[in-house]
């Protein structure tokens, strides 16, 4: 028996990913000689009237048990309120049965207790986790600056291993009246592609890029895969807590309720021809939703402040609304590629579902998509839900500081990620692995990498020193994909530079690793996506981290406008009247 969301699911009755029934019978609970304890549907009854229990892709009417803790202590471990939502069936509800039934109370009791194991075990890695925390507000050592300039020597505390450039304002060349740099505004730090400049505090995302680890809020992405799904995951990212079941069901259908794109956005990405640039059909997407809704413009509306974080309602609102959004027309352009009409959503099923049901992703037998295709596709996105402040996730920061609309600041995310040095990486490294096509190519193809003659795209990373930690898990999904069948001749061609790569001092010295997005899209392929979607598909997975971002500097950090400076390294004005220019 799996626990998962606050119901309890054996593994012979895994949901089919529609939210509608169990897919497979697993027969029949006797209670007595004459009644039985069936488990059907939402529902689970006997002759003692025992109450319905929750499913993980229930309906929004479902009722969920009582959590026994407060909801505000949801956050305390990964799987601690789904193991206390099972406590309450097992101990309230296998009193029902009687005597004859030794079995059952043999096997409630048995998996209590492995379930208490587990959860103690996950509060023991909590409370490691919070002898770890970070910021802790204390100042752990200062920095001594004298400036042989003026002779001055200054003092600047260093909290989390950072500064903040407010103490180097105060640095300044006195007597100094030159107008260029502008010296009397104090020292400027020049960082060219902001290579060590941080633009923002933040509890969300971290990722250890010497130990390869990455954890959303507190919690380590092992567990997150492992254990819950991507609504569960979006909500921690956003809202900081993993969600109780009225949360989750709450979340899912906001999400679902904005699903339905309007008219002048279906026009607009129909009026693209089948074969154009997908991106190019997501930013006009995204401006033709912009236009549909003026009055979430703060210009358009004449409201300024609308986005400047006082009213946390307004903010979760149209954070809801820009992820439902953006999925719509990532499945209005899936389909325009295809010529296909988009499907109407699912009120009840799973966000992950009802995307793949709008782009027509589905089985041809039920017409619904394929519960192994939304579970792959729920634990992928779960590693891409957030990478800290990549440049697309900065870019839409970028202009969200001018209190602009979280739908137009996603332009500026989108065409970020369009970049050949960012998600856009990931289509000219599936296409030159299409033109290698054999493994025995690759020698050659490496060559000419360290002759700089090609560049290898998807490989390497900023952050990372050493493999990238959700490479692990992708390669396990692509194992899984291949026993199922599901075969990509290219992957060949991919490990056969991997293994070169992790040999070769010329990658090894240089720390050029594999991508996780790269593998990650052969994922995608095993899924049955065709490559030309798989850019916008990772960016539409990343969104709620995107929108975590977001809500975290307008609501907890009221940020201020972000206007970067420049040291400027040109001549000097001069008098042109003193001076013969032509």
């Amino acid at each position: 028996i799996k626990f998962m969301s606050g119901a309890w699911q054996p593994e012979a009755m895994r949901d089919d990913g529609t939210g509608n029934e169990w897919s497979s019978n697993v027969g029949t609970l006797r209670a007595d000689g004459t009644k039985d304890v069936k488990v059907l549907g939402s529902e689970c009854l006997s002759k003692a009237n025992m109450q319905p229990f929750p499913r993980p892709c229930g309906n929004a009417s479902t009722i969920p048990p009582t959590p026994l803790v407060p909801e505000s202590n949801s956050h305390l471990s990964p799987s601690s309120t789904e193991v206390l939502h099972c406590y309450r069936f097992t101990l309230f509800h296998c009193t029902t049965l009687d005597t004859s039934s030794t079995t059952m109370r043999f096997l409630f009791l048995y998996l209590l207790g492995h379930q208490i194991i587990k959860l103690f075990a996950s509060w023991s890695s909590l409370a490691r986790r919070r002898k770890k925390v970070r910021d802790t507000g204390k100042v752990s050592s200062t920095l001594d600056i004298l400036d042989n300039r003026t002779g001055r020597q200054y003092n600047i505390p260093i909290l989390n291993n950072a500064i903040d450039t407010k103490y180097l304002q105060a640095i300044s060349a006195d007597g100094t009246n030159h107008v260029k740099n502008r010296p009397v505004d104090g020292l400027r730090v020049l960082d060219p592609g902001f290579q060590s400049t941080a633009v923002t505090k933040s509890r969300i995302t971290y990722v250890d890029g010497v130990k390869g680890t990455i954890q959303y809020r507190m919690y380590s992405i092992e567990d997150l895969f492992e254990y819950h799904d991507f609504e569960e995951v979006a909500h921690l990212l956003i809202w900081g807590a993993l969600p109780s079941w009225e949360r989750k069901l709450w979340l899912r259908n906001a999400l679902n309720e904005g699903l339905k794109p309007p008219a002048l956005v279906t026009e607009a990405i129909g009026r693209f021809p089948a074969d154009a640039p997908p991106f190019s059909m997501v930013l006009a997407g995204l401006a033709a939703y912009a236009a549909s809704d003026p009055n979430s413009i703060p210009t358009a509306a004449n409201h300024p402040g609308m986005y400047q974080g006082d009213d946390v309602g307004v903010i979760d609102e149209a954070l809801v609304r820009t992820i439902s959004s953006m999925a719509a027309i990532v499945a209005l352009v899936y389909c325009r590629q295809r010529n296909r009409v988009i499907s109407a959503p699912d009120p009840q099923a799973s966000f992950v579902c009802n995307v793949l049901l709008m782009m027509g992703f589905v089985d041809d037998e039920t017409n619904k998509p394929k519960r192994t295709v939304v579970e792959s596709l729920e634990r992928l996105w779960i590693l891409y839900c957030d990478h800290e402040m990549t440049n697309s996730t900065a870019a839409f920061l970028h202009v969200a500081s001018t209190l602009a609309d979280p739908i137009s600041c996603c332009s500026a995310y989108v065409a970020s990620g369009n970049g050949p040095l960012h998600v856009g990486a990931v289509d000219l490294a599936y296409k030159a692995l299409l033109q290698l096509g054999t493994p025995d190519k690759v020698p050659g193809m490496i060559a000419d990498v360290k002759a700089k003659k090609h560049r290898l795209f998807g490989y390497g990373h900023r952050i990372y020193r050493t493999v990238d930690p959700r490479t692990k898990f992708i390669k396990a999904m692509l194992k899984e994909s291949e026993e199922h069948g599901r075969h990509n001749p290219l992957l060949a061609v991919a490990l056969e530079i991997d293994r070169i790569a992790s040999t070769d001092p010329y990658f090894t010295s240089r720390n050029l690793q594999a991508n996780a997005d790269l593998y990650g899209s052969f994922v995608y392929m095993a899924l049955g996506f065709e490559p030309d979607i798989i850019a916008a598909m990772m960016m539409l997975s990343r969104m709620p981290g995107v929108m975590a971002h977001w809500r975290e500097t307008r609501v907890e950090q009221q940020c201020p406008l972000w206007r970067p400076q420049q040291v400027y390294i040109g001549c000097d004005a001069q008098d042109i009247s003193a001076s013969n220019s032509y």
